[in-house]
């Protein structure tokens, strides 16, 4: 009997997983994992919420679990890189390297050493393992809960001995087998945003990390329209919170363009849209999973997770690659990765460095 180690997150996701491993034979081990010791605002640690419901998944489906502290990795190749990035006036995506620096990473590597012949994840996406040793990463069948975007700085070796069960399932069909098998996950609100700030306010949390330095709003004919309160706390495309109302009458709303970050400036517009479209990026840091690219070649991108997939050009630089869109693109911002398919395969991606207008 093969044993398959399961990523168990407290959510419904990683629950189902688990049974349906289960259903299939293997011997199944559930792992949890706590990349973050802080308490919120309330003065909760979500964490220990969460591995209760680990417990109690575990203990309906009697299957063994364990707790693994990866705090210290977390802080130190993911954390640091997050607040590293909006210093420098960037979008980072924590999520996309928490998954290769530590789910595929220390994770993975444990769950080896417990035995394990399977390591598996409640990841919605597919992979494809072949008899020649390479291994794709492909898009789920619900293409509205798709995780692809967030692996695609996984590396092909990391996937080698990955099990994606929910590959096939819709997130009702999920939530519906949860339910008829009495997980206590069932119902269980999915967890948004940024995994180590959870439902606390966004800018509080920055404030314990990074001073925030006003400075001036200006339109881009060079007019000062406002103040804002820390370049950091704002991105491309942002249409709240910037406290403009009322200044140019209620036609059109206000939204963020551009960042100088060596000035302290952040940019804006009102009504006209056509500033956030650009037509290129240049992308860094490229990771090609089962895919041997081209010098230049052709594919469809995202450059954001809920985008739809669009036409790209890709030429292969020294350092990444210049990629040219088949339409104008709104609000590609530097530090999000572009991502890049070729029909249900994700071939991989890159971060953003540089935005072509």
């Amino acid at each position: 009997m093969k044993t398959a180690v399961v990523g168990m997150s407290g959510g419904v996701d990683s629950s189902v997983a688990a049974l349906l491993l289960k259903r299939q034979g293997y011997n199944v081990i559930g792992l949890y994992m706590l990349n973050w010791e802080e308490v919120d605002e309330r003065g909760v640690c979500s964490a220990d919420a969460d591995f209760a419901d680990v417990q109690r998944v575990c203990s309906a489906l009697e299957i063994p679990f364990y707790s693994v502290n990866f705090a210290k990795q977390y802080e130190e190749r993911v954390f640091s890189y997050f607040l590293e990035e909006y210093r420098a006036g960037r979008t980072p995506n924590p999520d996309v390297l928490c998954n290769r620096e530590i789910k595929f990473g220390p994770f993975r590597e444990y769950a080896l050493s417990m035995g394990a012949d399977f390591v598996a994840t409640g990841h919605y996406c597919g992979i494809e393992h072949t008899a020649d040793g390479r291994h794709y990463l492909l898009k789920a069948a619900d293409a509205g809960k798709d995780q692809t975007y967030f692996l695609n700085q996984v590396r092909e070796e990391q996937l080698s001995n990955v099990l994606f069960p929910l590959a096939g399932l819709t997130k009702p069909e999920v939530r519906k087998i949860a339910e008829q098998n009495g997980l206590s996950t069932a119902e269980k609100k999915d967890s948004t945003g940024i995994c180590f700030i959870g439902e606390r306010n966004f800018r509080k949390f920055l404030q314990g990390y990074m001073p925030a330095q006003s400075g001036k709003i200006v339109t881009l004919d060079g007019e000062t329209v406002g103040e804002h309160i820390g370049l950091m706390y704002y991105t491309i495309g942002q249409r709240k919170g910037l406290n403009l109302g009322g200044r140019r009458g209620e036609e059109g709303r206000w939204f963020v363009v551009r960042k100088d970050v060596e000035n302290n400036v952040l940019y804006v517009s009102h009504g006209d849209e056509s500033p956030l479209n650009s037509r290129a990026c240049r992308v860094k840091n490229l990771n090609w999973i089962g895919f041997k690219p081209d010098k230049s070649f052709t594919c469809t991108a995202k450059f954001r997770y809920r985008q739809p997939e669009q036409k790209v050009s890709l030429r292969l630089t020294a350092d990444g690659a210049e990629t040219e869109f088949a339409e104008p693109q709104r609000a590609v911002t530097e530090g999000q990765y572009a991502v890049f398919y070729d029909d249900r395969r994700c071939l991989g991606g890159g971060v953003i460095t540089d935005v072509v207008y």
